[in-house]
């Protein structure tokens, strides 16, 4: 089954490439992102759904293993690629995934040429990538909202805390009878 999922979700760079024009001929609205999506949380998936809601197809750009340490430091990615898309494979919200080596995926956008740009609250859209892309040829670029308490960053930040000391329970004493 997860075999499947991949094989029916995960495309190459050219692979994906094709499909988009094939699907822009059939005037399907194709809606891109990209991330790392290292720890899949609910904000994420809030974020999936609200972008996949503005069109017909929406493909993930996802940043490859060597991408996210370089982004994000060497202790990053907490899952590889794979892991990675095969989680992002199992939402029924998502079309399309593919991996791309690049720091940016300028390159990815210009190639597929989404109708719809999408990232989350914390990018201006004057400030996100492939956005000039994307206009030129008619399209939106969108920032979707911050899921306040929703980050990778936070989660792992928490998890590197100490761990708080459980409070002790009250206990009642029962009279025996």
């Amino acid at each position: 089954m997860q075999e499947e999922l991949i094989e029916k979700k995960v495309k190459s760079t050219a692979k994906i490439e094709k499909l988009a024009k094939q699907l822009h001929k059939w005037e399907r609205r194709i809606v891109f992102t990209n991330g790392c999506f290292d720890i899949l949380h609910p904000g994420h998936v809030k974020y999936l759904l609200k972008a996949k809601s503005f069109g017909d197809i929406l493909i993930i750009g996802l940043n490859s293993d060597t991408s996210v340490k370089r982004l994000k430091g060497e202790r990053r990615p907490i899952h590889n690629q794979k892991d990675r898309a095969l989680v992002l494979s199992s939402l029924e919200c998502v079309d399309y995934i593919t991996l791309f080596e690049e720091d940016t995926p300028y390159d990815l956008i210009n190639r597929i040429k989404p109708d719809i740009l999408v990232k989350g609250g914390d990018w201006d859209v004057k400030d996100i990538v492939g956005a000039d892309i994307v206009l030129s040829a008619g399209g939106e670029v969108l920032s979707l909202p911050y899921y306040e308490g929703h980050s990778t960053t936070g989660i792992l930040e928490e998890l590197s805390k100490p761990a708080r000391k459980p409070k002790k329970a009250k206990t009642t004493r029962h009279k025996k009878e």
